[in-house]
């Protein structure tokens, strides 16, 4: 069964919706256009907007220093718990109580924000430091009450406010770092010009001189909204973290063992990569 159609796309291409984009290496304007355009003739991955942002805030948190394979079903088990209800019912207590801890308002924030921590531990531990993120989790949800009134408020001021000042309030949550904060600017707010920078983009877009060798996260992220246009970062976002996992892992990139392995081998530096040695180091590790 087909993905339904979000209510915004913003990954672009002819099936994209939204925001069209066409991938044409041959008329990219840098280097980083004109991988992302491979990319976009390679495979084409939607990227929806128009997500709740903190729902999304929350499953972003979940996939932190984990596999989407583990936090999935972490982030379905925490909705099924606390997500409203039409997340599904709870049964009755002993005495007829309700044991349901969603909130009659179907607030998640305000649910989540009052949740028993190891109740909520227990049910996202598939993801794996669970305590530290239930705690957060916790925190954030009390912190977003506090600030804005609930879920439906934040996520009015995601979609609406300065992208800018998203960011900076973002990163004021604890267990909010850069990567998590572009993920609901995108995927929440549908914010063009915006390239979540993970391990997979970091590593990439270092490998292939897309960005300094030494770049930390923030740098690489720098460079690559400077050069991708902006209604190309979405997939660009999706669409390279795919590349890492088919092709350009980061023991094993698919050009070690042959160079015309790699769709995108034409547009590698291979900083880092060395074929005649069979050797492959972090590229701020590589000799200049």
């Amino acid at each position: 069964m087909a993905d339904p159609e979000p209510e915004e796309n913003i990954s672009g291409g002819e099936s994209g919706g939204g925001r069209a984009a066409t991938f044409d290496p041959s008329t990219a304007g840098t280097r980083a256009e004109a991988v992302v355009d491979r990319l976009g003739e390679m495979y084409w991955t939607k990227t929806y907007g128009g997500r709740p942002a903190f729902e999304c805030l929350v499953r972003t948190i979940l996939s932190q220093n984990t596999s989407d394979k583990a936090s999935q079903p972490a982030h379905d088990s925490l909705m099924e718990r606390y997500g409203g209800s039409e997340a599904g019912s709870a049964s009755d207590g002993p005495s007829g109580e309700s044991t349901d801890p969603r909130g009659d308002d179907g607030d998640l924030a305000a649910t989540l924000a009052e949740a028993d921590q190891q109740t909520l531990a227990e049910t996202i531990s598939s993801a794996g430091l669970y305590n530290q993120k239930s705690e957060r989790i916790i925190a954030i949800a009390q912190r977003i009450c506090e600030a804005y009134g609930g879920a439906d408020e934040f996520d009015e001021f995601v979609r609406e406010a300065d992208p800018d000042e998203v960011r900076d309030r973002l990163l004021e949550l604890n267990g909010v770092g850069p990567k998590t904060a572009d993920c609901v600017l995108l995927f929440a707010g549908g914010r063009g010009g915006v390239f979540p920078v993970d391990t997979h983009v970091h590593r990439i877009a270092r490998r292939m001189g897309l960005a300094p060798a030494d770049a930390d996260h923030e740098t690489v992220r720098e460079y690559v909204e400077r050069d991708v246009p902006a209604e190309k970062c979405g997939f660009g976002h999706t669409a390279m973290i795919q590349f890492g996992r088919e092709y350009c892992t980061a023991r094993k990139p698919a050009c070690l063992d042959d160079p015309e392995a790699c769709p995108l081998a034409d547009q590698c530096a291979q900083v880092g990569v060395y074929p005649a040695t069979g050797d492959v180091v972090d590229p701020a590790e590589a000799p200049e």
